[in-house]
């Protein structure tokens, strides 16, 4: 079980959520399903490398943070060694399948995104600068390319704009989870936006990003990928977004601290609006 959780199951499962129903958006209608197991498969073989190379290279502040203090490498329970082993053999394991099964555009992509985690986040920018989550979430933008890929092995615009969507998703999806431990980032040394900023310097970035994702995910049905059920569901889960937000922005304008703050209500919808925006991308080609 320590190898298993080196992999972040329960993040990979939100990758994953992105990379199928673009799948469908390229194919309009429903894809190969061998291929969508195959780059499932290698999918989560590749984020899971990177996660096991993101705890090998964080151990020392894994083990001084509350949050993550359960880690195996802190723990004990998976010794150094071994998660670098581990988390190397599944990044070459992954770039294999993806380029032998799917294509080699996707191996590309997916290895790109393992190495912009390991190298660019997690060793250059997680500990040096407050803008770590914005540029290092890129990554996590990845599997929307990879999805398209495997299906046209090729890109256009569709997945690009989806790409962004993510990219503007992530640091308003994170900060309200670095507001909630912030003492935690403090304690270690990593800049945090929510360790340096006040709460408002912070609700104010959050709003911010929140109105780019919401304008750029509209984006889709003017330029002819999406109709009438995305835009429906673009428009009400981006309008629900916008309220907590907004709300959140006027708890910290009042000064509010502590639990009443309520930060975490915005970043558990966060994971709600991902996953009905993206349910929405894979129905949508059946009801235009």
């Amino acid at each position: 079980m320590g190898f298993v959780a080196l992999t972040k199951p329960r993040i990979i499962e939100l990758l994953l959520i992105t990379t199928v129903p673009v799948m469908f958006l390229a194919q309009q209608g429903v894809p190969d399903l061998d291929l969508v197991l195959l780059t499932c498969i290698g999918g989560y073989l590749s984020a899971g490398g990177a996660n096991a190379l993101n705890m090998y290279i964080d151990r020392d502040i894994d083990a001084l943070m509350d949050r993550t203090s359960q880690r195996p490498l802190v723990t004990g329970m998976v010794s150094p060694r071994e998660c670098l082993v581990f988390g190397i053999t599944l990044a070459v394991v992954s770039t294999l399948l993806f380029g032998l099964t799917v294509n080699w555009l996707s191996a590309w992509l997916a290895l790109g995104a393992l190495l912009f985690y390991v190298v660019v986040y997690t060793m250059i920018l997680k500990r040096r600068t407050a803008q770590n989550i914005v540029w290092g979430g890129i990554a996590g933008c990845m599997p929307v390319l990879i999805g398209w890929s495997s299906v046209t092995d090729s890109l256009s615009w569709a997945p690009v704009i989806l790409f962004l969507v993510m990219f503007f998703w992530t640091p308003p999806h994170y900060w309200p989870l670095s507001m909630k431990v912030k003492d935690d980032y403090a304690r270690v040394g990593v800049p945090m936006l929510p360790v340096i900023a006040t709460n408002k310097a912070v609700a104010k970035q959050i709003v911010l990003y929140s109105w780019v994702m919401v304008a750029v995910s509209l984006l889709l049905t003017p330029l002819g990928y999406t109709g009438w059920f995305y835009t429906a569901v673009a428009l009400a889960a981006g309008g629900w977004w916008l309220w907590e937000a907004h709300a959140l922005l006027n708890r910290a304008k009042a000064e509010v601290t502590g639990a009443k703050l309520k930060e975490m209500r915005l970043f558990h919808w966060s994971i709600t609006y991902v996953s009905l925006l993206f349910v929405a991308v894979a129905v949508d080609p059946f009801l235009r």
